[in-house]
């Protein structure tokens, strides 16, 4: 691009942002510190020409968009700042299955596949007894809520077109059937109950409910879960990092994959292997 052709894109750019802002040239002129003639100069239509940088950085703050799209060195208007609000952002995380906002992405990826690993079992998977074990400590979450969110994600389950994923730890499942380590604390009966009810899910919510068990001590994953392509929430403890740019969102679908990939057990044998653990 040459520099007359730049400089028009900015002369339109300015001019048009300055209109949908309804900012004369003189508050423009004041915003930067300028004269009100070196406005006219930039928006001239005869003889556009090219700002210094600092003009121009004082420009694109002034209408809240990136020097960057002025000078069209992008086709994004958006601050680097806002950039990164709209792609990344941290949000809350209660470590529950009734938070609204995960109830809402779920809403919000309707038809599309949703791919999950999950910080312990999949909460859709649980019984009773572990959800009770889990959520009892909770002051603003009751296990029963949790229990009836569990029951509408078996529905949803259960519609046509429903499409879900889930990639499980086989070492925390073993080690739930074992009564070791997180699980240590649950009676045995409550573990066996957990187990069966584990294996008889995975058969028959199957091929809607697609669940692979892989090995930690092979490959690691984070609790993720990845919603179609339109956003990925990886959890942290008391936050959820959630990411909404395509390039983000794509990378962790292809990490989901590559686990689903490197499993040790399929889906179509899941039930069978998580039933003997018992």
């Amino acid at each position: 691009m040459d520099k007359r052709e730049r400089a028009e894109i900015f002369r339109n750019r300015l001019d048009e942002r300055m209109k949908e802002g309804g900012i004369s040239r003189s508050a423009l002129a004041r915003r930067c510190g300028v004269d009100r003639s070196t406005v006219s100069q930039l928006l001239a239509d005869d003889a556009p020409r090219l700002p210094n940088a600092h003009l121009a950085a004082e420009c694109a703050a002034a209408l809240g968009v990136s020097a960057d799209w002025l000078l069209a060195l992008s086709e994004r208007s958006e601050t680097a700042a806002d950039l990164l609000e709209t792609s990344f952002r941290l949000t809350a995380a209660e470590r529950t299955p009734t938070d609204a906002e995960i109830a809402e992405w779920h809403r919000e990826a309707a038809g599309y596949k949703i791919r999950h690993v999950p910080a312990t079992l999949p909460d859709i998977l649980k019984t009773d007894a572990v959800l009770e074990f889990e959520y009892a400590a909770f002051l603003e979450k009751t296990p029963e809520q949790a229990s009836a969110a569990m029951r509408d994600k078996i529905e949803w389950l259960r519609r046509p077109g429903s499409d879900y994923e889930i990639c499980v730890s086989k070492e925390l499942v073993q080690s739930l059937a074992d009564g070791e380590g997180y699980w240590r604390g649950l009676p045995p009966d409550a573990r066996r109950e957990q187990i069966a009810h584990m294996a008889a899910q995975c058969g028959a919510l199957y091929p809607s409910l697609r669940v692979y068990l892989y090995d930690p001590k092979v490959v690691f994953s984070a609790p993720v879960t990845v919603f179609g392509p339109l956003l990925a929430a990886v959890y942290i403890g008391r936050y959820f990092m959630v990411f909404r740019e395509s390039r983000q969102v794509r990378a962790l679908t292809d990490h989901f994959d590559q686990l689903v990939r490197d499993s040790v057990t399929d889906a179509r044998n899941a039930a069978a292997v998580i039933g003997a653990m018992s």
